[in-house]
């Protein structure tokens, strides 16, 4: 029996996305869909709302709880990663609070920034403990991450973990869907063609019967600039630097200096910015947990649609050699040739029996290759951190922050990092 193991299954709403729509596809019947998590009753759930939409939907998938991780993964064709280290509290309090009172705001710290690069430190090293397990119990798996900062991890899974490793995201799914929809565009016959890295990947062309749609589009966006909206920071980065890029304008506004600025408050509203907005969803999410929970795990009549996220769609090609194609996050072995190789970028994937297959894009246009490299020198250097344990290349990755640099002084961004490297205590390794 094939093996598709999820870990991080205590997040019962998105193991309901990918492993329900395992469930649905009819190449993946019969699997063992195996689930780990270190949060026994969070497992439970996951366990209880599979079973219940086996029993509803007729599958013939196997589904299996384990509290052994190398178990979970023993023989595992497909391993699917959706942790959080440290959880909402204490870690993602502790990244937006210690900045906070530096003056440093945040709106979802996950990715770059000096809350994505304390989310890196304290989940790499766990993700090099389930490389070491995979090398032992499943070496020819495909590593599915899920798990934020993307590029980081699916880049430290590759480069260091030696994991055949593929980085999933659905902003790219999503990128042009939202922005015909809030342009009141057409989408059908529509051609797009996005490339970058992720959560800074770009709408590189848009065409419609060899149209390019990119004036319209621009011309629609600066009408909608005249009034708030909830996309003003991509539509003001669209007019500044000519494209739109794939992750939403609270994401964008920390991922670069022009937005978030103590000395221009004006921009907050302006641009509709939402400083905090992570730990807010946070909160609600978890006031929504037990509602939720009732519906999803004791609904004996639970149903389920495919979803839009890769996952399944990747292991159906992979099973049926079937061609699908998506965005994924890969290594860049010459695919954007004006990032570096040491790069993990976001580019078009064809996915079939051989797996996953990026494609070439050339060079990016140099502005937005600009862009990808002020982020790129951060995720660098975060790595670099992680895997020689020398604070100073922590100091380094947060000098380099293109929000962090342009808020604070070297000294206060030294002091910060101390100051989080203390709050974070035993959720990081020791550092020299």
């Amino acid at each position: 029996m094939s093996k598709i193991t999820f870990i991080g299954a205590g997040s019962t709403v998105f193991a309901k996305n990918v492993l329900g729509d395992c469930m649905m596809t009819p190449a993946l019947q019969g699997f063992e869909l195996a689930l780990y998590d270190i949060d026994a009753r969070r497992l439970s759930d996951s366990e209880n709302m599979l079973l219940n939409l086996k029993q509803s939907s007729g599958s013939t998938c196997e589904i299996k709880a384990y509290t052994d991780r190398k178990e979970a993964l023993r023989g595992a064709k497909y391993v699917v990663n959706a942790i959080q280290v440290g959880g909402y509290d204490p870690c993602t309090i502790t990244d937006f609070e210690i900045p906070k009172k530096y003056g440093l705001r945040q709106t979802i710290a996950d990715t770059v920034g000096i809350g994505g690069i304390f989310r890196n430190l304290r989940t790499i090293p766990v993700m090099l403990d389930f490389a070491k397990d995979i090398r032992e119990v499943c070496p020819d798996a495909l590593f599915m991450n899920y798990t934020n900062p993307m590029a980081v991890l699916t880049n430290v899974m590759n480069t260091y973990g030696g994991v055949n490793t593929v980085g999933l995201c659905h902003s790219v799914q999503v990128c042009v869907p939202h922005l015909f929809e809030h342009l009141g565009l057409e989408q059908e016959g529509v051609k797009t063609k996005i490339a970058g890295i992720n959560h800074m990947a770009w709408l590189l062309e848009v065409t419609k019967d060899g149209k390019d749609l990119y004036p319209e589009i621009k011309r629609r966006a600066a009408e909608k600039q005249k009034e708030p909206h909830s996309d003003m920071v991509r539509y003001e980065i669209m007019q500044k630097f000519g494209y739109y890029n794939t992750e939403s304008s609270e994401h964008t506004a920390e991922y670069h200096p022009y937005f978030i600025k103590r000395n221009y408050p004006e921009l907050i509203d302006r641009f509709q910015i939402p400083l905090d907005e992570y730990p807010r969803r946070c909160v609600e999410q978890i006031d929504r947990w037990e509602h939720m929970r009732e519906e999803l795990v004791n609904n004996r009549n639970l149903v389920h649609e495919r979803s839009h996220e890769y996952a399944s769609y990747i292991i159906e090609a992979m099973e049926t050699n079937v061609p699908y194609k998506i965005g994924g996050n890969v290594m860049n072995t010459g695919l954007i040739t004006n990032l570096p190789r040491e790069a993990c970028v976001e580019v078009p994937c064809l996915v079939d029996r051989s797996g996953i297959q990026p494609t070439f894009i050339g060079d990016l246009p140099p502005q937005l290759a600009a862009l990808n490299r002020t982020n790129i020198n951060t995720q660098l250097l975060t790595i670099e951190a992680a895997i020689t344990r020398k604070k100073e290349h922590i100091y380094h990755a947060a000098m380099l922050d293109p929000h962090t640099a342009a808020e604070l002084s070297m000294d206060d961004i030294v002091s910060m990092c101390d100051d989080l490297i203390a709050a974070h205590g035993e959720w990081l390794p020791s550092y020299e």
